[in-house]
C-alpha cells in the first residue's frame, strides 16, 4: 500500500535559489563592486587631496597618496567652517520640523477630512514642487522684505519651510491614505473631533513618514546654496555652503587641500543622518505606497 506524500510548496525564494548560478553570483558581485568603486572614487580623491601640501595638490598627482601628510588643512577648514556649521544646524533643524508638522497637518486634512475643492487645493500645493528655485526668488524676496524677516538664518528658515510644504504634504497624504479607515471611524464614534483624532490617533502612527520627511528636508536645506546666496546675508551670517564657497574661492594652490577638507567636513552631518536613519528612510517611503 503506497502512502501519498504531500506536495511540496514551492516558494519564490526557492525559485530564486534555483535560478542563481555561480556565474550569476560572480557577475552580480562584480557589478556591485564596480558600482561601489564609481561612487567611492570622488570620496577617495577628496580624502587624499585634503592631506596634500603645496606640490602634492597638482592635478598630475590626483590619484597618488600625499608625499607628506598635511593635517593643517583640516585645522584651517574647521576654523573657517565651524561657526557656519552651528548656524546651519540652527537653520535646518527648525525648518525641517516646522515643514514636517505643516505637511502632516495638510496631508491629514486632504486625505481624511474632505471638503469642497480639496483635490484642487492639493493640486495647487503640488504645483509648487515643479517650480524651479530661480523662478521664485524675486517673489520670495519681496515676501521676506514685506514681512521684515531679518536676512540670514530667519529668512532661510522661512524659505525652506515654504518651499518644503509641497513635498511634505505629498508624502504625508500618501501615507494617511494607507491608514485603515476603521481607526478614524472609531475615533469619531468615541466623540473625537478632527484635532483630537489627529493628535491622539494619527500623529502617533506617523513616525515612518516623519523620518522620511525630516531626512529629506534636512538634506535639502543643508546642501542648499541658491537660497543661502540670496537670503543668507553674507558669509558672516549664512550657512556652511556659503562659507565653503568662500573657502574654495579664496584658496590658492597651497590651500587646495583645505577646500577638500572643508567639503568633507560639510558633508559629515548629512552622512551621519543617513547612517543613523537610512534604514528607516526606505521603509517610510514604502509604507504609504501600498494601501492596506
Amino acid at each position: 500500500m503506497s502512502v501519498a506524500t504531500p506536495n511540496k510548496v514551492f516558494k519564490p525564494s526557492d525559485q530564486l535559489a534555483v535560478r542563481t548560478t555561480p556565474a550569476g553570483k560572480a557577475i552580480r558581485y562584480a557589478l556591485l563592486i564596480f558600482s561601489l568603486a564609481i561612487v567611492l572614487i570622488p570620496v577617495y580623491v577628496l580624502f587624499i587631496t585634503s592631506f596634500k601640501g603645496v606640490g602634492d595638490a597638482d592635478p598630475s598627482r590626483t590619484w597618488f597618496l600625499p608625499q607628506t601628510w598635511e593635517f593643517s588643512n583640516w585645522t584651517k577648514a574647521w576654523n573657517d567652517l565651524s561657526p557656519a556649521l552651528v548656524r546651519t544646524l540652527m537653520m535646518v533643524i527648525p525648518s525641517s520640523i516646522i515643514s514636517a508638522m505643516l505637511g502632516s497637518a495638510n496631508g491629514f486634512v486632504l486625505s481624511r477630512w474632505r471638503f469642497p475643492g480639496a483635490n484642487v487645493v492639493f493640486t495647487l500645493i503640488l504645483f509648487g514642487m515643479f517650480i524651479p528655485y530661480q523662478a521664485v526668488m524675486i517673489p520670495l524676496l519681496k515676501m521676506i522684505l514685506a514681512l521684515q524677516v531679518p536676512q540670514g538664518i530667519p529668512a532661510l528658515i522661512l524659505a525652506h519651510v515654504v518651499y518644503g510644504i509641497p513635498i511634505t504634504t505629498l508624502i504625508f497624504r500618501n501615507y494617511y491614505e494607507s491608514v485603515p479607515s476603521e481607526l478614524i471611524e472609531a475615533a469619531r464614534v468615541d466623540g473625537a473631533g478632527m484635532l483630537r483624532t489627529y493628535f491622539s490617533v494619527v500623529l502617533p502612527i506617523s513616525i515612518p513618514s516623519f523620518v522620511v520627511v525630516l531626512i529629506w528636508q534636512f538634506t535639502s536645506a543643508w546642501n542648499d546654496f541658491l537660497f543661502a546666496l540670496f537670503f543668507g546675508g553674507g558669509t558672516q551670517r549664512g550657512p556652511v555652503t556659503l562659507a565653503l564657497n568662500n573657502l574654495a574661492n579664496g584658496s590658492i594652490l597651497s590651500e587646495y587641500g583645505a577646500s577638500m577638507a572643508g567639503a568633507l567636513i560639510a558633508s559629515i552631518p548629512t552622512l551621519i543622518v543617513y547612517i543613523l536613519l537610512g534604514k528607516y528612510f526606505v521603509g517610510g517611503l514604502m509604507s504609504g505606497s501600498v494601501k492596506g
